[in-house]
């Protein structure tokens, strides 16, 4: 096997313009993410808090169907499913047409994906002890929020090298098939197989849909919203009546979408779905879901009984510390493998920064924090520690990589 000379691997002109496009949409949503957060953060520890929890627990509902669920609930299970949605279709196009369909060019992030996994669970794990009972929250520091990152990034890296950023997308999304794997393995509630049927046989009539008529999907916007979306939706309640997260329904779907062209056309249905669900999934769904998850109330004394609290520790110094170390010492090992090296003059301390933004645990944190902890102190414990490693995160990444940032941007001007 003849492994690449370095990387990050240089994409295609269509590539890196798909990639730019992806990053700009994430960055906007990254952002309204932020606002989300900071408003949930202030009403929930405002004089006027009693009015938040009350409407993120209101319900609404059919109740047989396992469908009365909080608005919070509703947040979390329903709107994020689109999210994953979204992921599905990136990793069906990563695995078809992407870096991921070749094996020697994605054996460096994706080995630094897992590095970036294995390193925060091991550290959690370590911090909260072997046989302890908050040992439910192992994989809450294991994941990364491209949209936060790439707002990071999108303000302090202007002039960082093409290849860095492509990089961050590869591990981003290794990252989210990793975590949807870990939700769909060790997150699955009590199974109820009487539901599976349905989801499978709607899986399959939306798999079949989406091949034989993607030309149709493609000329008549609207025959997508009126066809696919249904069949999607009781995927998605199938799916959530069995216990399964009904975030794996939307990765489901995702995958199951073509992403080559049909006869004809200039784009595969994949590309057409994603530009149409994108700007809904940054713009409103993540923020929804934010705003539902991140109030956490620091009044009275519950502040300094939740920064003590070893949840808190086990997941700052995991996403902090773990992710950037997983990430560069799994990558340079890799490059040991592979004999590779670092391209467009690259160095290491480039590939720590992106470490670094990789600590920003985010959206994906949030949701493992809510299915894994049942509500109270250990639930309350993780998301502050997860906003406040996201935040330490984002801060030392600046750091790093605005310094790097105006080195490029001095080489490019004596060029």
């Amino acid at each position: 096997m003849t492994w690449p000379r370095s990387f990050p691997a240089r994409g295609s002109i269509r590539e890196v313009r798909r990639v730019g496009a992806i990053l700009r949409t994430e960055s906007v949503g990254g952002i309204l993410l932020v606002v989300a957060a900071a408003v949930a953060l202030l009403w929930a520890n405002s004089p006027f808090a009693d009015g938040y929890f009350a409407l993120r627990d209101i319900e609404i509902g059919y109740e047989p169907w396992h469908l009365k669920l909080s608005l919070g609930s509703w947040a979390a299970d329903g709107l994020l499913a689109i999210f994953f949605f979204l992921v599905g279709l990136e990793l069906k196009r990563e695995f078809v047409a992407g870096d991921l369909r070749d094996a020697r060019r994605a054996f460096v992030p994706v080995s630094a994906a897992v590095g970036g996994v294995v390193v925060p669970a091991l550290i959690y794990v370590a911090i909260v002890g072997p046989d302890s009972p908050l040992l439910r929250g192992w994989a809450v520091p294991t994941a990364t929020d491209i949209a936060f990152a790439v707002a990071v990034l999108a303000i302090i890296g202007s002039h960082l090298p093409s290849g860095l950023r492509l990089f961050l997308l590869t591990l981003a999304v290794v990252d989210d098939l990793i975590a949807i794997t870990i939700i769909a393995v060790f997150y699955t509630g009590d199974l109820d197989p009487m539901p599976l049927p349905g989801a499978v046989l709607g899986l399959a009539l939306y798999a079949l849909l989406a091949h034989r008529h993607a030309a149709l999907f493609l000329r008549r916007r609207w025959a997508a919203w009126v066809i696919l979306l249904p069949i999607g939706v009781v995927v998605w309640a199938f799916v959530h009546a069995s216990g399964i997260h009904a975030t794996i329904a939307g990765v489901a779907l995702g995958f199951l979408i073509p992403v080559r062209p049909a006869a004809g056309a200039e784009t595969g249905l994949a590309e057409e779905l994603e530009h149409r669900f994108r700007p809904l999934s940054a713009g409103f769904a993540v923020p929804v879901f934010a705003f539902f998850a991140a109030g956490v109330s620091f009044t009275g004394d519950g502040f300094a009984a939740t920064m003590t609290h070893p949840v808190v520790v086990a997941i700052v110094v995991a996403l902090v510390v773990g992710k950037p170390l997983g990430i560069v010492v799994s990558a340079w090992l890799a490059t040991r493998v592979t004999r590779s090296r670092l391209s467009d003059g690259l160095g290491w301390i480039d590939l720590l920064g992106v470490g670094l933004l990789a600590g920003i645990g985010f959206t994906v944190s949030l949701l493992i924090a809510d299915i894994g902890f049942a509500s109270g102190t250990e639930q309350d414990a993780a998301k502050t520690a997860i906003l406040l490693a996201s935040v330490l995160a984002a801060l030392v990444a600046a750091l790093v990589l605005g310094a790097r940032n105006r080195r490029y941007r001095m080489l490019a001007a004596r060029e």
